[in-house]
């Protein structure tokens, strides 16, 4: 038991629904491995789902071992991180390799031990720790163009250089970058010029890749092109939209109480059973009741990410909490999303559940740190609505 206490440092809570979800994966998991795509690269399933078990065991070790850093020199840290993984961005567009046809150049290789990253995913990650510390030190300063002018600059370039092999990703850093930027008391101003900027440079890009192919080699402009054409017309598009449509008969076959653990028989139609519609199999095999019990799993993952974020008594902690934990359920609602067609087709996986290493790594660390806030809780109620009525009330110290 007291091997037990010195692991489950931060809240219990947020602990006990990740590792719910970490359940949840390994069973669905070891389902959606045995789709044919993956059966013809390996002839069983054990050696995608080992892979993917090893993955989580080191996501795991990852995620506990964040908690018991120190939050507060995460920004020192990410000032060095953000440095060094600006050229691995301008690597992956040169030199990217794309793994199981996702047809995308978003991952590099590690030379020497075989494994592949997506380096969008840890900047992402890098730029939400940098942002909030920035916004920490400058809670007391006004704000001009000339102290906003580096952060706004390398926020503009990360998103940039994500864009033209991941632009869903590109898209949800935009919008949680404008989002961490307006609760930690951003002017608006400034909020409007980086969004300007960024909308502008995005309009560009895509009319330059559309009219002027030649000009961007490997753009993914006709891709997201087909995908919305075929999400606005599928009727017309039934061909193309064939991966979408098995999601829903998934989902449809499913009924309330689902055909029953690995008995999908839609994995074996779906490429991306296993990660991009990894949700509609949930729904096939344990029906709307698992459906709706995973969705409700993220839902109290919210509740725990708003209360460790509003009871933290530190600025930077709560800008924290909110910049890593809000894309992990923004994440979640568009593939849920995706999987139920209420949006066109993005990439993006089922945080904690989707097979994949760099994404599952990165989510661990970013609830690491949201355990490592959650250790400097004052021992109060757990009352979500009794917060500051000013966020810039919170104590705070410049780091």
């Amino acid at each position: 038991m007291k091997f037990l206490k010195n692991i489950f440092l931060g809240d219990k809570y947020l602990i006990a629904f990740i590792m719910v979800l970490v359940l949840g994966s390994l069973l669905t998991g070891l389902s959606a491995s045995s789709n044919i795509e993956y059966a013809a690269k390996t002839g069983t399933i054990w050696g995608q789902f080992g892979r993917q078990f090893s993955f989580m065991i080191i996501g795991l070790v990852m995620m506990f071992g964040m908690q018991l850093v120190n939050y507060k020199i995460l920004f020192g840290i990410s000032r060095i991180a953000i440095v060094l993984i600006i050229p691995l961005l301008f690597l992956t567009i040169s030199q990217g390799t794309v793994i199981d046809g996702a047809g995308a150049s978003r991952w590099l290789k590690v030379p020497g031990i075989g494994v592949s990253i997506q380096t969008s995913t840890f900047a992402s990650l890098i730029l939400m720790v940098y942002i909030s510390g920035y916004l920490n030190n400058v809670r007391n300063q006004k704000i001009t163009l000339k102290n906003s002018g580096i952060p706004l600059f390398l926020a503009i370039l990360i998103i940039g250089l994500i864009f033209p092999a991941n632009g869903s990703t590109a898209i949800m850093l935009f919008a949680m970058v404008v989002t961490i930027l307006f609760i930690g008391g951003f002017p608006i101003k400034y909020l409007a010029i980086l969004g300007s900027t960024v909308v502008l440079l995005g309009f560009l890009f895509v009319f330059v890749a559309l009219n002027y192919g030649d000009a961007i080699p490997n753009s993914r402009v006709h891709t997201w092109k087909n995908r919305i054409e075929r999400f606005t017309n599928p009727s017309e598009n039934s061909l193309e939209s064939w991966q979408e449509t098995n999601a829903k008969t998934a989902i449809v076959e499913g009924g309330i109480t689902g055909k029953g653990p690995g008995k999908s028989a839609i994995k074996h139609t779906l490429p991306q059973a296993s990660s991009d519609f990894i949700f509609a199999i949930i729904v096939e095999e344990y029906g709307l009741l698992g459906g709706s019990a995973a969705i409700f799993f993220y839902l109290l993952i919210l509740w725990r990410i708003v209360v460790i974020a509003t009871k933290v008594q530190n600025f930077f902690g709560t800008l924290l909490v909110f910049a890593l934990g809000l894309p992990i359920i923004f994440q979640a609602i568009i593939n849920i999303g995706v999987a139920v067609g209420l949006f066109p087709t993005t990439g993006q996986p089922l945080p904690m559940i989707s097979f994949g290493g760099t994404s599952l790594w990165a989510t661990c660390i970013s609830f690491g740190i949201i355990l490592s806030v959650s250790r400097h809780i004052p021992k109060t109620g757990d009352n979500p609505l009794d917060i500051p009525e000013n966020l810039k009330e919170m104590p705070y110290e410049t780091l």
